[in-house]
């Protein structure tokens, strides 16, 4: 009997205003818009989509040199961790960065999903 290998899924891009709290695997394009080192050694890169939606993005060790200002990069398996309860996008070690062609994304500051505040609400079914 002859050995079938599974045959791989093409990956599904979402858009920015499509993420939620709590979710992971997402395939997104995004276009660095400014980056800052903070205190914790993490460094939140804000992303934009076509909607020109924002969220902060945590990169971590090699990924902070993708992050650039003005560069175009695709994040494969990303995830939506919270931070004192806001969004942050970020790509664990199951996920990749590739930085790819220059994309042009208009940012409105005033849309940016890490300023919204999520609060843990547990719901009792009775």
């Amino acid at each position: 009997m002859a050995e079938t290998k599974p045959t791989k899924r093409k990956p599904v891009f979402i858009k920015v205003d499509q993420l939620r709290p709590g979710t992971s695997g997402h395939t997104l394009t995004v276009r660095v818009v400014n980056s800052k080192m903070v205190l914790q050694k993490e460094r939140p890169d804000k992303l934009q989509t076509h909607e020109t939606v924002a969220i902060l993005f945590t990169a971590r060790n090699e990924q902070v040199d993708c992050m650039k200002p003005d560069t175009t990069v695709i994040l494969r398996n990303a995830n939506i961790d919270m931070y004192k309860g806001s969004m942050r996008l970020a790509v664990d070690k199951w996920g990749r960065i590739e930085v790819t062609e220059p994309a042009n994304f208009i940012l409105k500051e005033y849309n940016n999903l890490s300023l919204l505040e999520y609060e843990l609400v547990n719901v009792v079914e009775e």
